[in-house]
């Protein structure tokens, strides 16, 4: 046992201290390892993706249990501590690490068992994207999971709602969610599905991390792979009008099996791209096509013709998903801006080109991603996740790295994210929202669904001890 007190952030902004005594009766309570920042792993524990919002906190807890995130819940809770939780430690706002707070590491919590005959998967709260999509795809079964980078965590993308290259076909990711084990901020471990605790349900259905802890979800499965047909198709930025026009073309007839973004941006130094490319404007297709007919599909793309680089193929759905994942490490400084559209007007895509060809950064993209489907046609309430009116995502994606100030790159993202604001159905992804970014933009994300998700918030977190997240805070009770 370790002797020395320790000094941890509280709720109300003040120092709390834990005296030795306090911890090692803590730690005899949990199965769990308790870490500070001399012990070794920490550095791995405290690691996120994000470098512009990388913080230290005082004390970290990995639980291999939802009883082990009960007790530390109730630890937190009782003495006042701010409580974050790290999943994989992707969020773009940095909310995973709480300064000086009491940090819950789920990585230990990373199973996944599926039932093929069911078509369910069972997921901890550790996994990413990768763990998922491997055991689901040994029985040619997936859900919809992220589409840039197979690190990304499932609980955070999934309590924020969640997209990727199945979302045209089978709804959000919180769609496909069919139950959570949870712990709220009394300590209970409950369940949560359509019948049980159905309120909690279904603010956890896109309500980000405002209710709990979830300790295991239940996803429902769907024929997919292993095989799609994917990859990139690249053109000279010259090219750009003609690419977009294509792009509007094809995404407005696409059956459903097609999921296809647009990007530009300054070309990587990619070992696919000529090396006079590298650093010169380009124009780029990302194509995921999951059904039987993809030539037939993507007919129109290939009479664009003299691509500087054509990658699309038949390829493993787990290579799709991890086909980005070298190109965005931890530690490198992020800034996005995002706006759910309803279509690509000749006015938007103008403003858009403008935009994004004034880029800063050789590693930052501008991108318009395909979402009209299944999506739609749920109602507006199914799920605090809402936007059913969205049809497409933009993305203004800032990257450059650690030792790179940082103004230029982001006031390039926030003049072209303002620039294509008019066109946005007034919603936006709560997984890339920026940690500078207000109540009201998180009010934003949620419409007419905010006023319920704030009544679930009341009744399960009163106090707001799940406050590091796109908080949304309690209204304190009247009369």
């Amino acid at each position: 046992m370790k002797t020395s007190t320790i000094d941890v952030a509280g709720l109300d902004g003040a120092l709390v201290r834990l005296t030795s005594e306090q911890l090692d009766e803590f730690e005899s309570r949990v199965k769990c390892p308790l870490l500070r920042s001399d012990d070794a792993g920490w550095d791995d524990a405290v690691l996120v993706w994000n470098g512009m919002v990388a913080k230290a906190p005082a004390v970290v807890l990995q639980p291999t249990s939802a009883r082990d995130v009960a007790a530390v819940v109730g630890f937190a809770r009782d003495h006042g501590l701010l409580l974050s939780i790290k999943g994989g430690g992707h969020n773009m706002a940095g909310t995973s690490i709480a300064e000086r707070g009491l940090t819950l590491d789920m990585s230990r919590m990373r199973d996944v068992t599926v039932d093929p005959d069911a078509r369910l998967a069972q997921v901890g709260p550790g996994c990413l994207l990768q763990d998922v999509d491997r055991a689901t795809q040994a029985h040619g079964l997936a859900t919809p999971l992220g589409s840039f980078s197979s690190e990304v965590g499932v609980a955070g993308l999934t309590l924020g709602g969640g997209l990727g290259y199945l979302t045209r076909r089978f709804g959000w990711t919180a769609d496909n969610l069919e139950e959570v084990e949870i712990v709220t901020a009394d300590g209970q471990i409950r369940t949560a599905n359509r019948e049980e605790n159905t309120e909690l349900f279904w603010a956890l259905r896109g309500g980000g991390g405002n209710f709990g802890v979830v300790t295991r979800f239940t996803f429902r499965l769907h024929d997919v792979g292993p095989t799609v047909t994917g990859g990139l198709i690249v053109w000279s930025a010259d090219r750009v009008d003609d690419v977009l026009a294509t792009y509007r073309n094809l995404t407005e007839s696409a059956p459903r099996e097609l999921t296809a973004a647009v990007s530009v941006r300054l070309a990587p130094p990619a070992p696919f791209l000529p090396e006079d490319w590298h650093g010169r404007p380009i124009v780029a297709l990302l194509i995921c096509h999951s059904g039987a007919d993809a030539a037939a599909d993507l007919a129109p793309v290939r009479t664009l013709g003299d691509p500087i680089a054509d990658l699309v193929t038949e390829t493993p759905y787990t290579d799709q998903q991890s086909m980005f994942d070298g190109d965005e490490p931890k530690g490198h400084r992020y800034y996005w801006k995002t706006e759910y559209l309803a279509g690509l007007t000749n006015e938007f895509l103008d403003i858009f080109r403008d935009s994004a060809l004034k880029v800063t950064s050789p590693l930052s993209a501008s991108i318009v991603i395909h979402l009209a489907g299944e999506l739609n046609e749920r109602a507006d309430d199914d799920g605090a996740v809402g936007n059913r009116d969205a049809r497409y995502m933009t993305a203004f994606a800032g990257q450059w790295p650690a030792d790179s100030p940082d103004d230029e790159h982001v006031a390039w993202v926030r003049e072209a994210w303002k620039s294509v604001r008019p066109f946005s159905t007034g919603g936006n992804y709560l997984n890339f929202q920026t940690a500078d970014e207000d109540e009201e933009r998180v009010r934003a994300t949620y419409g007419a669904n905010f006023d319920r998700l704030v009544a679930v918030k009341n009744a399960y977190d009163a106090q707001n001890l799940f406050r590091r997240n796109r908080n949304i805070r309690p209204r304190a009770r009247t009369g």
